[in-house]
This record gives structure tokens, sequence and C-alpha cells, in this order.
């Protein structure tokens, strides 16, 4: 740990304890001797500011008690996990491309870029090693994007015409919107439809035309809202109609065992090796999509409606390459 992080993490210890925080267990966290501590101490009050007091039994350090705001130090101080981290962001944010978002984080991206560089010191990092891949990405209406934004943030009911992917029939939609969702690389708004009296998700990139209106929206509890949409597995909404087992070989159970499908899974390692994935679902287009993915390595055993919508999904795919 260099000076730096000592620095920083000191402050944090010191900031963060109610009471005097012994010399030693400073040495043990900051992984250097009593001589160290001193200078950094030195620095962090002299140089820094910092409203540190000493006591003596045990021996140690806090900061003092102060009627005002509480000290912080002076900029922008990161540890290098938070460093990287922020590379990573800074990347994220530049390979957004044009369209959604790009224009509206243009500030934000440029801030990191100053901070980069603050904390840099005149070194370059080079950034073009972190890595940003998206898959699958949607293109939308940036200009619709913003209105439906808006209209969550500002609590403002909502006006659209939108056209369902499964039968691409297109309906007017009157809603309250609730929250946006970003799921797999793609946007979702959560709405409380008014016409049909029910909560639903509608795809961002099906919806076109989106108008305000001046009449607030009802909020739905949040409770309710993840009832609703966040029972199930996926992005579909509805409370969960089942359980379904699915079950993995041993090479597929390396990464299945480490990967979270949803918040209420349940998984078992097997006696030859394999994995046991249990979780609730409501719709299973989107489960059996996500299963197929490993295509022999993975089953699903219950439960049998289940099964037997996976065996006519292989079936009809096997019939695309003849006989």
């Amino acid at each position: 740990m260099d000076r730096y992080e000592r620095i920083l993490s000191l402050h944090r210890l010191l900031s963060a304890a109610r009471y005097p925080v012994p010399l030693r267990r400073l040495m043990d966290e900051l992984e250097c001797s009593r001589a160290t501590i001193y200078r950094d101490i030195a620095h962090l009050r002299d140089a820094l500011g910092a409203p540190i007091e000493k006591s003596e039994d045990p021996e140690g350090f806090h900061y003092a008690e102060a009627s005002g705001p509480r000290f912080e130090l002076p900029g922008l101080w990161l540890t290098s996990d938070e460093l990287h981290a922020l590379l990573a962001a800074h990347q994220l944010l530049a390979r957004t491309g044009p369209g959604v978002l790009s224009s509206a984080l243009a500030p934000l991206k440029a801030r990191i870029d100053g901070l980069l560089a603050e904390q840099a010191g005149g070194k370059r990092f080079p950034v073009e090693r972190v890595r940003v891949i998206a898959a699958a990405i949607r293109s939308l209406d940036e200009v619709a994007f913003r209105a439906i934004a808006s209209a969550v943030l500002e609590r403002q009911r909502l006006d659209f015409e939108y056209r369902a992917r499964s039968t691409d029939a297109q309906t007017r939609r009157r809603v309250s919107p609730q929250r946006l969702t970003h799921y797999r690389d793609n946007w979702y708004l959560d709405a409380w439809d008014h016409d049909r009296e029910a909560l639903r998700s509608f795809a961002v990139d099906r919806i076109a035309r989106p108008q305000r209106r001046d009449e607030a929206a009802i909020d739905v509890a949040e409770a309710e809202l993840d009832g609703h949409l966040a029972s199930s597995y996926g992005i579909f909404s509805g409370p969960a109609k089942g359980w379904a087992t699915l079950r993995f070989s041993p090479h597929a159970a390396r990464w299945v065992a480490d990967e979270h499908w949803h918040s209420k899974q349940q998984g078992r390692r097997l006696d030859d090796g394999g994995y046991e994935l249990k979780l609730p679902y409501s719709n299973p287009k989107e489960l059996l999509m996500d299963v197929l993915r490993y295509g022999p390595d993975a089953e699903v055993v219950d439960p049998p409606g289940l099964r037997a919508e996976m065996r006519i999904l292989l079936q009809l795919a096997l019939s695309n390459y003849g006989g």
C-alpha cells in the first residue's frame, strides 16, 4: 500500500470510528510501522488540516468532535480499486456510442476524464485495456427515451403507441410510469396501465410518440411492484405460476453454480458433479431460451408441462435441419 492509499485509509478509519482507534489496529490494517503511522498522522493533521487528537490509554488517534461539517479530505481521493472501477465506468460511457444517452452522458464522461487526469499525476492510464462489450442491444429513439425518463422521474402520466413484439399489434396506452428497468442491455418501462387496470412492462424500443400529461402519476408501492414484476423469472411480469427444476451436466455446472438466475433461486451440487437449479417462473419463454444456451448440458426436469414445452422447441429446431 503506497502513502496515498494509506492516507485515504487512515482518514476513513478515523472518520468511521466513534472511539479512538488503537495504534496497533492502525499498524495492522495499514500494514506499516509505528513510525510510518506517526508520519502519516502528521501529514494528515499539518498538511491537510485534519482535526486529529491522540489518546494515551490505549495509545491511539481519533477525530475531534466538531460542531460544524465533518472533516473531509480536500479534492478527490480514490484507492487503486476505486480508480480501476472508475476506469471501467469511463470505458462503459465511451462505448455507449451515438444514440440514447450519449449526449446526456457527455458531460459526465468529460468529468471522469478530468478526474482520471488528476489522479494520474501526469501519467496516462491505458483505458483502452478495459473492454465493455454489449450484446443484443436494440436501437432506441433518443427523444422518446428522454420523454419516458422524464415522465418517470417527474411522476407524470404518459400516453404512447405500443407495438407488441409477440403479435406486432399496435395499441394506444395510457399509463402511470413506475420505473425504468435496464435488463440485459435493453430498457423497459414498468407502469400502471389505466385502461387494463394492471401493472405492465413495456419494451422502450417498441414505444412510439410518447406524450407526457399534466396529470400526476399514481404511485404503486415498491413491495407491490416487486411482487408483480420481480417475483418470477426474467423480464416477464406477474406472480410466479410454478417452480422449474433444471439439471446441468458436470461440465456446465462449472458456470451455472456461479450464476445468478433469480433472487429466490435454490441450487445444489449433485453426486455426479452436476448441478440442480430451482427457480420460480411465470411465462416460460425466456427461461426456456436461457436453458437452450446450454444445449445437451441442460435438462428441464420439472414440472412436466415445462419439460414438454422444451421437448417441442427442440423438435421444431431439429426439423429445420431436415431428416
